[in-house]
């Protein structure tokens, strides 16, 4: 199975959207398998965090920015403004896919984890992640 789920941000920061995840993997059949996410971009990137306090989040966001600050005088790509180049350093620290095992229907996440888009420009996007689930 193959499908793109569409995550709109406002600013930097973590969007989650597990439910949609889960209800495409719930909804497919698939009952053991691998799921793999992929965000098509290249100024965001994808994470597994804790989804029970929203302050990791935000505390995530804070430590981003003190380590790759804007406007710093090493970048030379500013053709998109003072965000841009910073964002791609950001995506390049994390990453741009995840592999999650599925069991009985549903992602195998922790208790307190959620899938998160983290959103490295300003400006408000929308951001396509891919989902591929194999199994039987």
């Amino acid at each position: 199975m193959l499908h793109e789920i569409s995550v709109a941000t406002r600013d930097k920061g973590l969007y989650e959207f597990t439910a949609a995840v889960r209800a495409r993997v719930g909804g497919s059949g698939i009952r053991q398998g691998l799921l793999t996410l992929y965000v098509r971009h290249t100024s965001a990137s994808l994470l597994i965090q804790e989804n029970h306090d929203s302050m990791v989040q935000s505390d995530l966001e804070r430590f981003f920015s003190r380590l790759v600050p804007e406007g710093d005088a090493i970048y030379d790509h500013t053709l998109e403004g003072p965000d841009d180049m910073p964002a791609h350093v950001r995506a390049a620290l994390t990453q741009t896919h995840l592999a999650i095992p599925v069991a009985e229907g549903a992602p195998l996440l922790g208790t307190w984890q959620g899938i998160y888009v983290f959103e490295h420009r300003s400006a408000p996007q929308v951001r396509g992640v891919v989902l591929h689930l194999i199994g039987e």
